[in-house]
């Protein structure tokens, strides 16, 4: 009797088939190449031209188009309860639909629930979304409070699961004081993690006109506590001007801030708050909210060309309108989040390529590669390179798509962005191998996407010889002189190329890198300084005790 065959489930015989992508132009965030790309098993083999490739294998004819990483999304809130309700889009909607426009990768938020530990919180989250996911995913973990007990289970989760960031929130019920603050960004820096900030200035200025000025207020405080702690420091959702210049000062000032912003703050301004329809209105409450500011998206946009900002993100936490009429007599109770991570490649496309400010290889950066680097996953993700995961894009910059709910594939039932023309669609989506949107139809599968460990101290913002060398002057093993001479400066500003000519067929709008706006200072050309980076008893017995900012006044 023979042994019956095992049937392999169909998303990994779809890993294991072979494919061709032909006469496309690769887009690196340092370069644009004209060769093929070999898929095989989910991996790319090779990178050429006159590939030799096995019999059956499929071609697509990129002519005239671009071949992209897939999109890495570092901000979504699936299946998240907030605020007495839970938002709309699971794992699986959320992740269809982050596919559907050239996203192949999420990184999402673990949550703790009222007394719930964050070791719980991540085991609940990875059995919500493991079998749910339709791409890759990894999490951060939110720590709502402070302990031992919340300090040791980030050194288990960084050590054993997979883990190499923390959010931390400067506002709601559930914010961090500053003491608490910089015990936070201080375990991070010893156990390689991340920490990422919310920052919007405590319950006392966490209201409904949530002025840009808070934002920017707490941004200086975070950026300032970091400095001090010798800490890097991820800034979440950046939506002011103010706050994109605290952190441009931070940065001039060699503190090792990342800069995130949404995609709702580039597309979208505080017009819709002043629309007469509470559905309309209701649609587009966040935190920090779009600013009034007409001008703060274009600001925000640039921002991202000038690498003040480094990535951009959708904060994707929707909730349908009969969950906004929660606040219908209480603007304080409208559920705060909006939808994003499938809108939002074609959303910075549109706002930054096809209108001059940024070009295709920044486009990759801001929605891929700086993710992948920034959480250690690179060049596994974030490039079109040999070895790395098949998560690829190939885009269309002739073709246009109107935005709209009506055929959007998320399971919220409106769309901040409705309306909106985009020139520029992901024509094919490649998710580790298997084609996933196949001429623009989306053809996603439950349970394709794995969780993806992102280790600990990314070379993007932890310099391994600097801190080497930074706790041998510690413990008195190397003297300041040494350490002022083998430290290293962390690289941080974009490479600038030339941008090849490229015919009217391949892109709709020629656009370039501008030179260095006048004033902005090259970091590289700073000098270290001991008295800044070097810990002293004098001062870290103070800072224990009063951390710099304050405890709730701030600076201003």
């Amino acid at each position: 009797m023979s042994t019956p065959v095992k049937k392999v489930p169909i998303h990994l015989q779809s890993s294991q088939n072979r494919l061709l992508i032909k006469n496309g132009k690769i887009v690196n965030e340092d370069n644009i190449i004209e060769d093929d790309v070999f898929v095989e098993d989910g991996i790319i083999k090779e990178i050429g031209r006159n590939l030799i490739i096995p019999g059956g294998t499929r071609v697509i004819d990129a002519r005239g188009k671009y071949v992209f990483p897939g999109g890495i999304d570092p901000h979504t809130h699936f299946e998240f309860e907030f605020m007495g309700t839970t938002s709309v889009d699971d794992f699986y909607q959320g992740t269809k639909a982050a596919i559907a426009g050239g996203t192949t990768m999420i990184i999402d938020f673990a949550f703790p629930k009222q007394g719930e530990s964050i070791l719980d919180a991540y085991y609940s989250y990875r059995e919500k979304a493991d079998s749910k996911v339709c791409c890759d995913y990894g999490l951060h973990v939110a720590l709502t409070s402070w302990s031992d007990q919340v300090k040791q289970d980030m050194s288990i989760l960084c050590s054993h699961h997979g883990v190499n960031s923390f959010k931390t929130f400067m506002a709601y019920t559930f914010m961090l004081n500053d003491s608490e603050l910089y015990s936070v960004f201080d375990h991070c820096k010893n156990i390689g993690a991340i920490p990422q900030v919310h920052a919007e200035n405590g319950p006392e200025g966490h209201e409904m006109s949530r002025p840009e000025e808070v934002e920017a207020e707490a941004v200086n405080r975070a950026c300032t506590i970091a400095h001090q702690v010798d800490s890097p420091l991820y800034v979440v959702h950046v939506m002011s001007k103010s706050a994109g210049l605290a952190i441009k000062q931070a940065r001039e000032r060699d503190v090792r801030m990342i800069g995130e912003t949404l995609v709702a703050g580039i597309a979208c301004d505080g017009s819709h708050y002043r629309n007469p329809c509470f559905s309309h209105l209701a649609a587009h409450i966040l935190s920090p909210p779009i600013r009034p500011d007409n001008t703060t998206p274009q600001y925000l946009m640039n921002f991202l060309a000038q690498n003040v900002l480094q990535v951009t993100g959708s904060d994707n936490c929707t909730f349908n309108k009969s969950q906004k009429e929660m606040g219908m007599k209480d603007f304080s109770k409208i559920p705060n989040g909006v939808n994003g991570v499938e809108d939002r490649m074609s959303v910075i496309w549109e706002k930054g390529v096809h209108s001059g400010i940024i070009d295709p290889m920044r486009f990759v950066a801001i929605t891929s590669t700086n993710a992948a680097k920034i959480f250690n996953i690179f060049p596994r993700k974030g490039c079109i390179a040999v070895g790395s995961d098949a998560d690829i894009v190939i885009w269309n910059p002739n073709k246009t798509r109107v935005i709209s709910a009506k055929t959007h594939h998320q399971a919220v039932d409106y769309n901040i962005f409705e309306g909106m023309e985009c020139h520029g669609v992901p024509e094919y989506v490649i998710v580790s191998g298997r084609v996933c949107v196949d001429e623009e139809q989306l053809r996603a599968v439950q349970g394709h996407g794995r969780f993806v460990e992102t280790p600990v101290y990314p070379a993007y913002v932890y310099d391994p010889e600097k801190l080497a060398h930074v706790r041998a002057a510690k413990n008195g093993t190397l003297n300041e002189v040494e350490l002022s001479n083998k430290l290293a400066k962390i690289e941080l500003e974009p490479k600038v190329y030339n941008l090849p000519t490229l015919p009217n067929s391949a892109v709709s709008t020629p656009s370039c890198r501008g030179p260095r706006p006048e004033g902005q200072r090259n970091i590289q050309e700073s000098t270290f300084s001991v008295s800044e980076e070097l810990d002293v008893e004098r001062k870290s017995c103070i800072r224990v005790k009063n951390p710099p900012g304050g405890k709730s006044s701030g600076f201003w």
